[in-house]
């Protein structure tokens, strides 16, 4: 979907559309949740703090976040798509892959399934929705990204490494600004140049990322679309734009811990164990779980588990870090009346911290 929360406000209030929206609340310590693409010409982006997105774009408008109705969108959306396929890879309230190889209207190529289910999608919700049709996931989500907004572009197999060669190296997944100059280090700024590394030196200096980069450098991605797999966590990740420092971090727990907390609840997922994922700027991944005593029954506690987890990380103060995660995990049945209404009545997060990782 196209600027999904921003679009959505612009839908439901006409005096928006054709405005700069930012998506999330004015308040000391918020961040942007979402920008519409006016905002996005003035240079706001997701993850950015209010106030520089407020000296950025005086004319933008600031809605707060309705993730009930982006929730619904969301479900008439998988409708659509499952009306199509069976084979449906949800990733986010917004994005999913479909495997429409075998495509349950009929349609003769890809191309023309892509072609109806955005023009469904358009007159069941009113919003646009940008389509990569590739041979594989990680084709399919570059292409969909090539023609925003309310685009729709084609990556054919004999077009796959054309389309690639002059590509810079952070398009590819996993690319970050330190891995990006680990890259060019090697002399690989595009993914031609990649191309050229060999393996092996990929491999000495990234390890297993640096093999997978090397797949993804010849548009190779075996990943199958995988509906319905059984879900063992719930979790939310946001990659900044800029490296953070820990105490940077830290007021970014609680938009993300209200968005794993919501997903959990609608899902009926009761869970004992809190996790904290943090990657650094050299692409070091570091994760913290506790599971105490009494499982978190609220927001705040499952919020208070991730401080003490944060609390935890011992690389230093000036250590800088480029994603942040956090997640439930290690579900269980509840029984008895204490865990009855265990996603009840769950209190929202203050205003000065609501956000979610960019749609």
């Amino acid at each position: 979907m196209d600027a999904f929360y921003a679009s959505v406000a612009q839908r439901d209030d006409p005096t928006l559309r054709g405005r700069p929206v930012v998506v999330g609340w004015q308040a000391k310590r918020g961040v942007v949740c979402a920008a519409s693409y006016e905002a996005r010409a003035c240079g706001v982006r997701s993850a950015m703090p209010i106030g520089q997105a407020e000296r950025l774009c005086p004319s933008a408008v600031f809605v707060a976040p309705d993730f009930a109705k982006y929730r619904a969108v969301s479900a008439a959306i998988g409708e659509i798509f499952r009306s199509y396929t069976p084979l449906v890879e949800p990733l986010s309230l917004d994005e999913a892959y479909l495997d429409v190889t075998a495509n349950l209207r009929g349609f003769a190529t890809a191309t023309q399934t892509a072609r109806a289910i955005r023009a469904e999608i358009a007159a069941v919700t009113q919003l646009t929705a940008s389509a990569g049709v590739a041979p594989n996931k990680f084709l399919a989500k570059i292409a969909s990204d090539w023609r925003k907004p309310n685009g729709l572009f084609v990556v054919q197999p004999h077009e796959i490494e054309d389309f690639l060669a002059p590509l810079p190296v952070a398009r590819l997944p996993g690319v970050g600004p330190a891995t990006a100059r680990q890259l060019l280090a090697m002399g690989a700024a595009t993914i031609a140049d990649l191309r050229g590394v060999p393996l092996a030196t990929l491999s000495a200096r990234l390890g297993r990322a640096g093999e997978r980069l090397h797949e993804l450098a010849w548009g190779r991605d075996e990943r199958p679309v995988c509906p319905d797999r059984p879900v063992r966590s719930v979790s939310s990740e946001m990659t900044f734009e800029q490296d953070l420092r820990l105490t940077e971090i830290a007021p970014l727990l609680v938009p993300l811990a209200a968005q794993v907390w919501r997903g959990a609840r609608d899902g009926e997922h009761h869970a004992r164990t809190a996790v904290l994922k943090l990657k650094t700027a050299d692409f070091r991944t570091l994760t913290r779980s506790v599971t105490p005593p009494q499982p978190p029954t609220t927001l705040g506690e499952f919020l208070g588990l991730l401080e003490g987890l944060l609390g935890r990380v011992e690389l230093g103060l000036n250590t800088r870090y480029r994603l942040v995660g956090t997640g439930l995990a290690n579900f269980y049945t509840p029984v008895g009346p204490r865990q009855s209404g265990l996603f009840c009545a769950t209190p929202e997060p203050p205003p000065a911290a609501v956000a979610s990782p960019p749609p």
